[in-house]
């Protein structure tokens, strides 16, 4: 009654294109690895913990100007230490990090591209549909037959889970940006490049700080997935509780998660924001509650 319908040759195809350029890929991987994710790590677990809760309190300050959110977050990440999870936090922070990079690296231009033609519009959205709607796991596959298992196939295996966003809230963000506005700085005689950089990046900015905010859930969504093929971190945690039906240590991984998750949302989310709607939003309630509430993206104050 079926058609047989076989994807061997696929995986015949991707075999004999690793076993040919599997040289460029090491490259790469070298370059990542010993040029950016350990240095980065070793800084990270290397650095006296009050160091570090300071430098994330001065940050959370300068994005929400307000001394009790900056305050609660280093609470949250000084109980992640009270856990006993500190090195692991420095883990996957760092791999936040690397990840979150190279998805802006990446994601940006390809938005400001896809923005500025309708015809790669057209091709690019079905294809982050796709991106968005496959299952997690199956990123994980490619990935250990390019990079093998460790650091460096997690790292690409969060960079293509969490990278839609981006491209579409910038896409987006440049779109928006009134037509008339644009005119006014046409007829002044701005280039096209002083139009992006000075006019429509700026006024873009609120849409393209949620992308990044929405990329860097993704991404922290992705890390307990990431250490199944090798990634450090709280991940390793969680998968410790599940392996050994630990209740306890499963939570305690968990809750490590989404602590973190709260300072990095709240911190993002307020770079996106003027002063008035990070009032409304850390203040909107009242309370610890408040700084999980999550708003929406360009909603007027």
């Amino acid at each position: 009654m079926f058609i047989n319908i076989s994807f061997a040759p696929v995986e015949a195809a991707f075999r004999e294109f690793v076993r040919s350029y599997g040289f460029i890929f090491d490259a790469i991987k070298h370059v990542l690895l010993q040029g950016f994710l350990v240095p980065l790590e070793n800084l990270l677990r290397s650095a006296p913990p009050w160091l570090v809760l300071l430098v994330v309190g001065l940050i959370a300050f300068h994005a929400t100007r307000r001394w009790l959110p900056s305050l609660a977050f280093v609470l949250c990440l000084y109980l992640v230490g009270c856990f006993g999870l500190w090195d692991k936090l420095m883990s996957t922070t760092a791999l936040m990090l690397v990840s979150t990079a190279m998805c802006v690296v990446i994601g940006i231009p390809i938005g400001i591209l896809v923005a500025r033609s309708n015809g790669l519009r057209a091709v690019t959205l079905p294809i982050l549909d796709v991106m968005q709607t496959m299952p997690s796991f199956v990123y994980l596959i490619p990935m250990i037959f390019l990079w093998g298992v460790g650091q460096v196939s997690a790292i690409f295996a969060i960079v293509v889970y969490a990278l839609p966003p981006l491209i579409r809230l910038t896409d987006l963000g440049i779109r928006q940006v009134d037509r008339e506005v644009v005119e006014a700085a046409t007829s002044f005689g701005t280039t096209p490049l002083q139009l992006l950089l000075n006019v429509q990046l700026p006024l873009a900015r609120p849409s393209i700080m949620a992308g990044i905010n929405q990329t860097v859930m993704m991404a922290l969504a992705m890390v307990v997935l990431a250490t199944l093929i090798g990634a450090r971190g709280l991940g390793e945690t969680v998968n410790q509780g599940i392996a050994n039906l630990e209740i306890g240590t499963g939570l305690q991984g968990g809750v490590a998660i989404v602590l973190l998750a709260i300072v990095i949302d709240r911190i993002t989310q307020a770079y996106g924001m003027d002063a008035r709607q990070r009032r409304r939003l850390l203040y909107r309630g009242g309370g610890l509650p408040s700084l999980v509430r999550r708003a929406k993206p360009g909603e007027e104050a």
